[in-house]
């Protein structure tokens, strides 16, 4: 073949076929992420442990009465009265973990469908309400409430555990403040989502709330 048979080149293919392949290289990285996700699933399973314990402490306390614990210094096996408040600690401890277990599946569920790949769950019959809409700027909103709700089991228990003495009062001014913190944290992600929307956005996210 000569050169006059040779098919013309354009130099300009090469640029776009070179950028489209970086794209796409980039664009596959985001499988990098799943990895993570498959840990927090681990970590969940921990989380069912956890409760399945708190729970067997719960039950084997309410009915006896009594609560062994481990001295941690001379390993004895000590005994101490379950009672009323001692009862509403522990429930409070199942509902911190069940609490933090759905911010994982939060961070699981959304993180994965805003980040990672569609999860193609439209019209199956548990698909989570919030996952229809659910993007950066609402999974961060979301996080923030759910971290406020943690938080603020965290300061009942304090608040509780205070009667006895055992939390002193530095400690739940500090935590007062840092749940605070927290709540003007989650405002502030509320506001700036709510200015970045445009006014047909908020209309139809209104919309989507009223049905």
């Amino acid at each position: 073949m000569t050169d006059h048979d040779q098919p013309p080149t354009d130099p300009t293919l090469a640029g776009p076929r070179y950028s489209s392949s970086l794209g796409a290289m980039i664009f596959a990285s985001r499988w990098l992420q799943a990895p993570l996700y498959l840990g927090l699933i681990v970590a969940q399973i921990v989380y069912v442990w956890q409760f399945l314990k708190e729970l067997w402490h719960l039950l084997v306390g309410g009915f006896t009465g009594v609560h062994t614990t481990e001295d941690p210094v001379t390993h004895a096996v000590v005994e101490h009265a379950f009672g009323a408040e001692e009862i509403m600690l522990a429930v409070l401890g199942l509902v911190d973990v069940v609490m933090i277990s759905n911010l994982l599946i939060m961070v699981i569920v959304g993180g994965y469908e805003t980040f990672v790949s569609r999860m193609r769950l439209d019209g199956h019959p548990d698909q989570p309400e919030w996952l229809s809409h659910v993007n950066a700027n609402v999974l961060k909103t979301k996080l923030a409430m759910s971290i406020i709700g943690i938080s603020s089991v965290h300061l009942l228990r304090t608040f509780i555990e205070s009667s006895s003495g055992r939390i002193t009062n530095d400690v739940m001014l500090w935590q007062t403040v840092i749940h605070l913190a927290f709540v003007i944290s989650a405002l502030s992600l509320a506001w700036i989502d709510r200015m970045s929307l445009t006014a047909h956005q908020r209309a139809a996210n209104a919309a989507v709330a009223t049905h």
